[in-house]
């Protein structure tokens, strides 16, 4: 049994595009567990053509590891595919992802292509620059577990319940994804690439370098390196020290705090038209 998982605070529309691109899989999953950071679902969402079961998960800021492992534990199936809910499924994706896991268990990671700004539309979008390019057919392994991102990946249950799901003390963006990947590594539990599993990201506005995620970068980055020993989110911290924000380096043993973004420094973070953050 093949459990869809996704993460909601707003993004209605998304959402919606979402639900329609499961509709069109070509291997149905068993269902699909929505896991609102939000008080109430949205209405007149269309009809994924599959069972659907919502939890909800309250918190500012946003609660993600808290939200991903509510998801995990609402779901029925013993594989479970994480999907962000900027992402619409190519009508290949649950099917390939169910057989990558058929194969051999381990965690899977598909490709994500990127929209441009403006109406979706999946002919438009583009392979980030930093990812391989797959065959359909292709399983290729990772060359570091550090390559997990959260926008769509699957696993078996045994491989999220032998790490204990995400580390809720990371609150707010950045860093939970990152110390579960090592904490899969440090199991023993093996990452591959998986061709053929392809997602749209759709266009949204992000910041460069995210700003408005000051306050949890630096602290989850913190945490991180509390537990592991080395830093993640290197480069944002290094932009963050080179704006003057804080005295950081990749060989320090903490962050020194300087000053906080002043909003007009967040603003013009802002980036309608880039595609990649």
């Amino acid at each position: 049994m093949i459990s869809v998982c996704t993460l909601v605070r707003g993004r209605t529309a998304q959402l919606a595009n979402l639900l329609t691109g499961l509709a069109a899989q070509t291997r149905a999953p068993d269902e699909l567990v929505i896991a609102y950071m939000q008080d109430a679902a949205p209405v007149g969402l269309p009809d994924p053509g599959v069972p659907v079961r919502e939890v909800f998960v309250p918190g500012h800021p946003m609660p993600l590891a808290q939200a991903r492992n509510a998801a995990a534990g609402a779901a029925k199936g013993n594989r479970l595919i994480f999907l962000d809910v900027d992402c619409v499924p190519s009508p290949t994706l649950v099917e390939r992802y169910a057989q990558a896991l058929a194969h051999a268990p381990a965690v899977y990671l598909g490709e994500v292509r990127y929209c441009p700004p403006g109406p979706f539309n999946p002919a438009r979008a583009v392979r980030h620059p930093a990812k391989p390019a797959l065959a359909d057919d292709e399983i290729r392994p990772v060359p570091s577990h550090g390559e997990l991102w959260g926008l769509s990946f699957a696993l078996p249950r045994s491989a999220w319940d032998a790490v204990g799901g995400m580390d809720t003390g990371y609150v707010g963006y950045g860093a939970e994804e990152t110390d579960f990947a090592w904490r899969l590594e440090a199991a023993g539990i093996p990452m591959a690439w998986v061709g053929g599993a392809v997602a749209y990201h759709q266009h949204h506005t992000v910041h460069i370098p995210p700003l408005h995620q000051f306050d949890a970068i630096l602290r989850n980055a913190t945490r991180f390196r509390a537990r592991w020993g080395r830093w993640c989110m290197d480069y944002w911290l290094g932009q963050f020290a080179e704006m003057g924000l804080i005295r950081w380096n990749a060989e320090a043993e903490a962050i020194e705090r300087v000053r906080t973004p002043t909003p007009a420094e967040i603003a013009a973070s802002r980036r309608e038209d880039a595609l990649f953050s």
